[in-house]
Formats: structure tokens, sequence, C-alpha cells
């Protein structure tokens, strides 16, 4: 049996322990020079006037920024003849790598052995092919593979693994550690497909039918397989099944899990023990749970209930409200130039005189009616709460169309998005000429030139504003997009005219490939271009809500406002991880004074529901409990929400997530106030936010990897008496409480209450 697998092609779910031979890491420092020569890859090459470097952060933390290009990355090992021997399968050797950003050619010996993930053709000869990949290439693992008989492999002898790094902008390198090398086990070719099988709500049960596959060509898998849950809280077993299995080459069998339905999460375990081998297969995740209340059918008014908007410029304010259709909407004390349409509850026209305008908006149906006060605010500030909407980026990467774009608009209606306040739809980089097509970029007067998955932008821009939503694009202020498309350097001007002709809402202005332009990383430097379209977007005769894109460099929250941006992203790319999530979530504090309605800390995109950065997606890898604490944190921190799946797959469990009214109120709160940690105990963090009407928030989340209860004192917190507190996510009253208040904290989860 010879065959060598590729293991980027092996799906378990969420965490597998592997018991079987011990494994040697290289996850010490490594050689590293900029640039780009094929002698780099050569066994004999002399890398001693390299400099050092870690692979488990980017290039950029090192010293190494601004870096955009190749980079090499040289290590020495030796592998011993040991692995092989004392593993159950000596076929394939593995070479562990973690992620690297943006794409790689690793090396063996001078032999090319892998590219972007995937084992290469051995024979293929250095090329610069493997930088067309997909940019999401940065999320995935490297894994690669080789014959144990190859010779290549140099046993118990010196090896030199090299990687060839070429970085299209912003963060760069090998960056995610862990790296080693080890034999190939048993368990890896049973592809369990279970994070790909989605739970499903029926009557009161939540179940899966998923399968096991043996990829095997010719070896038959005999072994036990138990699947057993049990509640995250309460530790008890809700389900337990074990049976013997034995799969032939190339066979499949499935299998199903059904549980009770409940308010918390349930740990599920597939263990497969394989027979004949000192080996076990463990796959863990966790199941959904739906804790937010459906919406009566008597009529409620939801969404901000300030907006902003310029005067002269043209109006669109669509009323968020749900209650059994047909609606019917009226305002009273709109100002001179606005009307509304009754049925589809769209305001617009525009608004000449400055000034601050109180509309009384009635919803009703057939149930009754409902009121509120809304602000409609007329002055020199967009974006008064921070946005809520989707953008294409996370799901379909440089795949995204205007099919796409279109059916994700129309979801908002069909899954009521809109009824609960979600405005915008936005496309990401990929609408402009690619940089390397022969095809002109820009027209002979200079206008920029949109593909051909974008036939028509003018009517794309209709369509979305009929559905009374707001309409988002992208691009950069360098020549080039990050995804080397088409951008907007020494076009500014003619391309926030094209936006305006468009019907365009939102700009988010990428950084990418400035760094060609910028002199050096200077706060001025850093800040120019961001004037410069500035400029253009005053010139124009629409409001842009600008969104800074740069990743936070020069602390750009300290002086987005200056260059009149609504919001800018504080963080690198956000992935469906909790390291990425948590780390970029809960690291939101030095930051927080310069939060304010129309000026918003980004610390990136939604990862729930279906993401992959295209074409392919995947279930998000977060687990129930860290999508709860993903959206308590972004809202608690005034964060603008960008819903980064495909809406036209959204499952029960995420469309409940994204609409709950008491939560996303805390988001578009109308003070503004970004919440901050006010107590850090062990893995509990418990982070506070001041609400307009006196009354607070707390989240009391839980970092850590067990369940734990938890004795919240009010005074450490701040807060003082007999409180009032309300459960967020239930939508639940839970009483007063007199000093202190006691909770489970489930691993990963949140408890996010409102405090009166």
């Amino acid at each position: 049996m010879k065959k060598v697998i590729n293991l980027f092609l092996f799906l378990i779910s969420v965490s597998v322990n592997l018991f079987a031979q011990d494994e040697m890491k290289f996850n010490q420092e490594w050689k590293f020079m900029k640039g780009d020569s094929p002698i780099y890859a050569k066994p004999n090459y002399d890398d001693s006037q390299w400099k050092t470097i870690k692979v488990d952060r980017i290039w950029e933390s090192q010293g190494y920024d601004p870096y955009d290009g190749y980079a090499w990355y040289r290590v020495k090992i030796i592998i011993p003849s040991s692995l092989r021997s004392n593993a159950y399968l000596k076929d394939s050797l593995k070479i562990f790598l973690g992620k690297i950003n943006n794409f790689d050619q690793t090396f063996l010996n001078g032999k090319l052995i892998g590219i972007n993930g995937r084992n290469a053709d051995l024979s293929a000869p250095l090329n610069n092919d493997f930088i067309n990949a997909p940019q999401a290439t940065y999320a995935v693992i490297r894994r690669y593979t080789l014959d144990a008989d190859s010779p290549i492999i140099q046993w118990d002898k010196e090896n030199i693994i090299s990687v060839r790094v070429y970085d299209e902008g912003g963060q760069g390198g090998i960056y995610s550690g862990g790296q080693y090398v080890g034999m190939a086990n048993i368990s890896e070719y049973i592809v369990l497909n279970a994070a790909q099988s989605l739970f499903e709500y029926k009557n009161n049960s939540v179940s899966k039918t998923f399968s096991a596959k043996n990829i095997f060509d010719t070896k038959e898998i005999k072994g036990s397989f138990t699947i057993k849950a049990e509640n995250k809280l309460t530790k008890q077993i809700t389900f337990n099944k074990t049976e013997k299995v034995v799969l032939k080459p190339k066979q499949e069998k499935k299998f199903t899990v059904s549980l009770k339905k409940q308010d918390q999460s349930n740990n599920v375990y597939y263990v497969f023990e394989f027979e004949g081998a000192k080996e076990k297969l463990t796959v863990m995740e966790e199941t959904p749970y739906i804790l937010t209340p459906k919406p009566s059918d008597k009529p409620k008014i939801n969404g901000a209930k300030v907006y902003g908007q310029r005067p002269g410029k043209p109006f669109l304010y669509k009323i968020a409200a749900t209650g059994m259709e047909p609606l019917y909407c009226s305002a009273a004390g709109l100002p001179k130039g606005l009307s509304i349409d009754a049925n589809k509850g769209i305001i617009t026209g525009s608004v000449a005189e400055k000034g601050e305008y109180t509309v009384s908006v009635t919803v009703k149906n057939k149930l009754g009616e409902t009121k509120e006060n809304l602000k409609f605010v007329i002055g020199d500030l967009l974006s008064l709460t921070p946005p809520m909407g989707w953008n294409s980026w996370n799901c379909w990467g440089l795949t995204v169309d205007q099919e796409k774009v279109v059916a994700s608009a129309k979801v908002y209606s069909q899954k009521g998005l809109a009824k609960h306040g979600w405005t915008y739809i936005n496309i990401d980089d990929g609408w402009e000429i690619a940089g390397k097509s022969t095809a002109p970029k820009r027209d002979a007067d200079g206008n920029i030139i949109v593909n051909e998955k974008f036939p028509n932008m003018k009517a794309l821009g209709d369509s979305i504003h009929a559905l009374g939503l707001k309409f988002g694009i992208y691009s950069s202020p360098g020549p080039l997009t990050c995804g080397n498309y088409t951008a907007s350097y020494q076009h500014e001007l003619q391309d926030a005219q094209s936006y305006a002709s468009w019907g365009v809402d939102y700009l988010k202005y990428d950084w990418c490939s400035y760094d060609s332009i910028a002199k050096d990383t200077s706060l001025a430097e850093r800040m120019k271009p961001y004037f410069v379209m500035q400029d253009a977007l005053k010139k124009i005769n629409r409001d842009i809500v600008y969104s800074l894109c740069q990743y936070g460099m020069s602390n750009v929250w300290e002086w987005g406002a200056k260059v009149d941006g609504n919001l800018w992203r504080t963080t690198e790319d956000i992935t469906d991880t909790w390291e990425s999530m948590s780390g970029i979530g809960f690291s939101q504090i030095a930051n927080a004074k310069y939060a304010m309605p129309g000026h918003w800390n980004d610390p990136d995109m939604l990862v729930v529901g279906w993401v992959g950065w295209g074409p392919s997606l995947h279930p998000t890898n977060l687990t129930p409990d860290e999508q709860y604490t993903h959206i308590s944190l972004w809202s608690l921190l005034s964060a603008p929400l960008l819903i980064g799946c495909d809406l036209t797959r959204l499952d029960d469990f995420t469309l409940n997530l994204l609409t709950n009214d008491e939560v996303l109120a805390l988001d578009q709160d109308p003070l503004g106030s970004q919440a901050v940690p006010v107590l850090k105990k062990g893995n509990i963090q418990v982070w506070k936010k001041k609400l307009a009407d006196g009354s607070f928030a707390l989240g009391i989340f839980n970092l850590g990897k067990e369940t734990v209860s938890y004795e919240l004192n009010f005074s450490e917190a701040g807060l003082e008496g007999n409180l009032k507190l309300r459960d967020l996510w239930r939508q639940k009253d839970l009483g007063s409480f007199n000093g202190k208040y006691s909770v489970k904290v489930a691993s990963h989860g949140v408890v996010l209450l409102k405090v009166k």
C-alpha cells in the first residue's frame, strides 16, 4: 500500500486528538530573507547571514513593517527514522507549517513539495502561478505529505525546509506556529463530514446525519465508533451510542445523532477507536441552541432611533418593524422635502435645512399599532449609529458577482433582516477590472470600468434602494486593490463621481497597494490618501459613509475622524476561529474613548453562518457559544455589524442570532459608548457599556475551555444597590438582586445583561 494523501482534504469538524507516535516540533526561530531568488531553495545555500524570525506571528510585528512581496524562510531539521519505525502507518511523512499569508511554495531539500496547502507535482518547476490562487489562501492550513520512501527525505540526517512566501498586502509570512513533522496517521484516512452537516431543528429535537468515509484505495478500516453528547452546563449525558464499524476501501457510512432541544449547547464527541492501532480519533463539536424568542405578531418598531443625513443630499430611511403582515407605516413631523411610502415603510426625499427633527412613526396591522419617536439629524455627520449590513468578502471573496449581491439583498426581505435594522448591501473587492488584464481599466475620460460580473452598477444600486436598503462598494487609495484589481490612485474624484452616479451609499477604502506609494510610515503619509478621498467625497452630490480600512496602522482611531472617517478598521483581517475572533474583540480597549456617533472603531466583519472567502464555503468554525460571544461583544463595542456569510444559506440558528432586537439595540444605542472591561478574574471578563437611558449593559464572558460558576459582585463592577437584571438573549427579566448575581457561564460563552 503506497499512497500519499493530501491532508488539505481531510475534513475534521472542530478538534482532533490523535493518540499515535510522537511528532517532532520545529517551531523555533527560522532564518528569513526579504526578496526572491530560486537559489534560496537549494539545500547547500549559505543562509548564515540571514536574520532570524519567529513563525508564530506575522513579519510586520517583527520589524518588517511595511513589507509586501516575496520573502523566504529556511530551517534545518534532522528527521529521525524512529518516527517511521514507531508509527502504525509507515507510508507518508507529513510536514505541518500552519498558516501562511498569503501564498507559499514549500521545498524540502530543494524540491518543491507543496503549494498553497496542496501537495505539489514533484516535477513542477518554480514559477509564479501560485500567487493566482484565491486570496483567502492565508486562512488555509499548510500540511504537506511525501511518500516515506521518497529520496527527497534524508532520514537521520539534516534536512532543509525552505518556504517561498508572497504577501499581497497587509500582514505577511508564516504566522500561526506549531510547526512539526511526523508520519501520517490512520485516522487521517477517515473523512468525517460532521462539520459540513448542520444540525436541524425538528419539532422538539435537534439532529443531524453525517458520514464517515474510508479514503484508502486498498486498506480496510475496522474499529468502534462512539457518539456521545453531554450538556455543557450540567454535564448530563444526553446521547450515547457505540457500534462496531467496518469500512472497506472508499466505503462511506452514514450516522445520525438526535438530541432533545435545549436552551444551551451540548458537547458532542465522535470517537473512532481503530482496531490494531494505538490510535484514536476524537472529534468534538457543539450543538446550536436558540435563545431569541420569536417576534410578536403585534407591531414593534426596531432599529436605530437616530439617523443622520447632510442637507440637500438624497435621503433614504427604511422603518425597521416586525409584526404580522401587512404592516402600514405613517410618520408625523417629517421635515419639508420628505415623504413616506406607507406600505413599504420607506422615507425618501431631501431636506434642505439643517436641524434636528423629531418624527413620530406609527406602525399598525390588524392586531394593533405602536408608535416611536425617531430623531432625524440633518447636519454634518453620517452614521450616527454603527452601520449594520452585509459585505461580500468573508463569503465570496473575489468570486463575488451581481447575481450573488442581488440574491443577498432579496434575503433581507425574505428572511426579515430589514425588519431588525440591517441596512447595507456592500460589494467588496472583485468588481473592477483585474490589474493583470489587458482590457482597458478606464474609459477615455478616466472613468473606472467594471468587469463582466457586474453588467450594470446603476441598475444594481437602484434595485437595492427600491428595497429601502443602502448600497456599498470597495476600492483602494493605491493603484491596485488587495486582490490586484484596479483601484483609485490619481482617479479619486472620478471614482467618487462614478459611485455617486451608481447610487453608492458606503465606501470601504482599503490601504493595500498604497504601501508602494507612501514615502515612509509617518503619520502624515498614513493619513494622506484618506484626505484625498475625503476631499473627493465632499465634491459629489451624495452622502457616502466613509470606511477606512488600514488595519489600525498609526493608531487610526486617534485621527480617523480628522479625515471624516465614519469607521476605521482597528485590526488585521478576522477569520472564523476562536483565536482570531477573541484576540481581536477582547483587545478593543485603548481605542474606546474614540468611539462616538459618526465615528466608530471597526474590529472587522462578522464570521457567523457559511463563510469561506470564495468560492468554496463552509459553516463557520466558531462554536455556537463563540458566536453568541461574537455578536454580544461586537454589540457592546458599538462596532459596525457587517454580516460576512452567504445569506441564501441562513439556517435557523444564524438567523436567530442576527435578529435579537434587544441585543442589536446595544450596538445601535444613540449614546454611542463603547464597552470597556471592568473585571478580569481568571478566564472571566466583565465588560460594561453605558446606555443612553441611564442604564448599563454587562457582558460576562468566559474565555476558558471549561464551564464555570461565577458570582458577580456589583461593587467590583462599579454598580451599586439593588439592581434589576434582564437577560437580553432570552429577552427575559431575571428579577432584582442585591449586591451580587450568580450564574454559570459556558466555555467561550457569554451572559449578556441589561442592568437598571
